[in-house]
């Protein structure tokens, strides 16, 4: 396909695998800049390289920065400005599944660590970069919720609340800035293979040792499916509602 996308320039956060990694791929081949990000211990030179071999004319560059305090932010803002003198385009895709477990043992630090990384994460993305994009009157935004956001798991509190906030602030966003060129979307997965999926169901299975094994197939099959979400709500209209994949792939 072709998103008329050379000469532009992406920002895929948590770029360095899973649904961030395929994301940036197709943005890749579809001849963009491409500008990943992650934590400082992800491997996100290497990721960089094997972007790289499937560039069509673009750019690969990689910043690391933690998103989930605001100079981390800040300096990948600043980088992106250094780099390539702005953004285009952002699949927000850095995230973490956070503490889990009884509502009652969970402390504050476990909800504050997956809510700044998770929901405030997304604030601090689209505070920084969404004011460049409504001077240049167009820009793109995709953020990554969940199924939870509205079916929410059994011990997964913390996470499934976060999700539901990235759906309300997507929508209010979107209510706020699509006249001014800004496209600001949302995508709302079930399981996908990625190694922050692997790593819950690794836990899982140990928690349960007597149940059935759990098939990867769906998973691994869908994580190209989702990377091709991420790019086609960049062609639709504003978030009026959350982008569920079970439609888009029709339950399949």
């Amino acid at each position: 396909m072709d998103l008329k996308l050379k000469g532009h320039t992406a920002l895929v956060t948590g770029g360095g695998s899973g649904i961030g990694m395929a994301t940036a791929t197709l943005l890749a081949k579809e001849g963009a800049n491409i500008l990943i990000n992650g934590l400082p211990s992800d491997d996100l030179k290497g990721a960089a390289s094997k972007l790289d071999s499937h560039s069509n004319g673009g750019t690969v560059k990689w910043v690391a920065a933690d998103l989930s305090k605001t100079e981390g932010v800040t300096h990948l803002y600043d980088q992106a400005k250094a780099l390539f003198g702005h953004v285009d385009v952002i699949a927000h895709c850095a995230g973490i599944h956070g503490a889990n477990g009884d509502f009652f043992e969970l402390t504050d630090d476990d909800w504050l660590n997956t809510i700044q990384t998770d929901l405030m994460g997304a604030v601090r993305i689209c505070r920084s970069f969404i004011p460049d994009m409504r001077d240049r009157g167009w820009g793109r935004i995709v953020l990554i919720a969940s199924e939870n956001a509205v079916q929410p798991y059994v011990g997964d509190d913390a996470y499934n609340v976060c999700k539901a906030g990235i759906i309300n602030l997507t929508k209010g966003l979107s209510k706020a800035y699509s006249p001014d060129g800004v496209m600001i979307n949302v995508v709302s997965p079930a399981f996908i293979a990625t190694p922050m999926t692997d790593e819950m169901m690794d836990k899982i299975a140990s928690e349960r040792p007597k149940k059935s094994p759990l098939s990867s197939h769906f998973y691994a099959a869908n994580q190209r499916v989702m990377s091709r979400a991420v790019i086609i709500v960049w062609t639709v209209v504003p978030c009026k509602r959350p982008f569920n994949l079970r439609q888009f792939t029709n339950g399949q």
